[in-house]
């Protein structure tokens, strides 16, 4: 059940539930009321800190207010219509992927008489990813603002459409916050796991899922094209860094180059501008 619960006189605050509180917060922000969609797991991992361990729809719904009033989430705008129908198509070629994936897994194992069957639905599903990425092009054409921060970032060596896509749907903070913010936001900033004078490995962990994963593919490919993450890559590899680590390194990388880029309205240029601006 949708748990909804005041934020202030004036707004909302709604968990977020697969895509079913869109409906919800569409309309309470149509009636002019500011509405702050907030992670599930953190509402219940507040609920463990003070102690409720119960779950029900009553108790739910006193979590989420008491986690509304102690953390005070912010109000942020709402896609518009267009940028839902860009994100729906996004979302659903990242499916359509992944059941190829799953079809080609099941293939090695399939007998005689299936296999047919199962090469024939990759067949269709690759078929419908391909037109999808035509439908995802000219969407995001069709828009002046998509497509000057298309051409903006697709100017970047190893940066291409899925990512593109994926950052326009995804990352719409992408160029309004700082370096930090937004490798924590993506989930590619390292954590600190120091206890006294212990000191833990350090890793990434949450953020947006979808977005590292394009961003990783990303990666991978500017460490042999883009000679700015080339060059940062092979430098961590002398230094000894594991080729994971490194690669996780040349993610965020090229994740705050492009929040820059955006930031500053600037296309990619030779690299020591591109070390100028990450100083910005």
């Amino acid at each position: 059940m949708e748990q909804i619960v005041p934020l202030e006189p004036s707004g909302v605050v709604l968990e977020a539930t697969g895509g079913f509180e869109m409906l919800v917060a569409g309309e309470l922000e149509l009636a002019g009321l500011p509405v702050s969609l907030v992670n599930p797991r953190q509402v219940r991992s507040f609920a463990r800190a003070i102690g409720r361990l119960a779950k029900t729809d009553a108790i739910d719904a006193q979590v989420l207010a008491q986690f509304a009033e102690a953390v005070k989430p912010p109000v942020r705008p709402l896609p518009d219509a267009d940028t839902r129908e860009l994100r729906a198509l996004v979302d659903r070629r990242r499916q359509l992927l992944e059941m190829v994936t799953s079809e080609r897994n099941r293939l090695r194992l399939a007998t005689k008489r299936v296999r047919p069957l199962i090469q024939e639905h990759i067949l269709w599903l690759k078929q419908q990813a391909d037109d999808l990425d035509k439908d995802i092009a000219k969407l995001i054409r069709s828009s002046p603002i998509w497509r000057d921060q298309e051409d903006l970032l697709r100017s970047v060596p190893g940066v291409g459409p899925v990512l593109t896509s994926m950052l326009l749907t995804h990352l719409p903070e992408l160029g309004n916050l700082n370096r930090g913010q937004v490798a924590a936001l993506v989930g590619v900033a390292p954590l600190n796991r120091d206890s006294g004078a212990f000191r833990g490995k350090r890793s990434v962990w949450g953020g947006r899922t979808a977005i590292r994963s394009a961003l990783y593919m990303a990666a991978l490919v500017a460490t042999r094209y883009n000679p700015v993450i080339k060059a940062f890559y092979q430098r961590l590899r002398a230094a000894g860094k594991p080729a994971k680590v490194a690669l996780t390194a040349c993610m965020r990388k090229l994740l705050i180059i492009l929040n820059s880029m955006l930031k500053h309205r600037t296309q990619w240029g030779p690299p020591h501008m591109q070390a100028s601006a990450l100083l910005v």
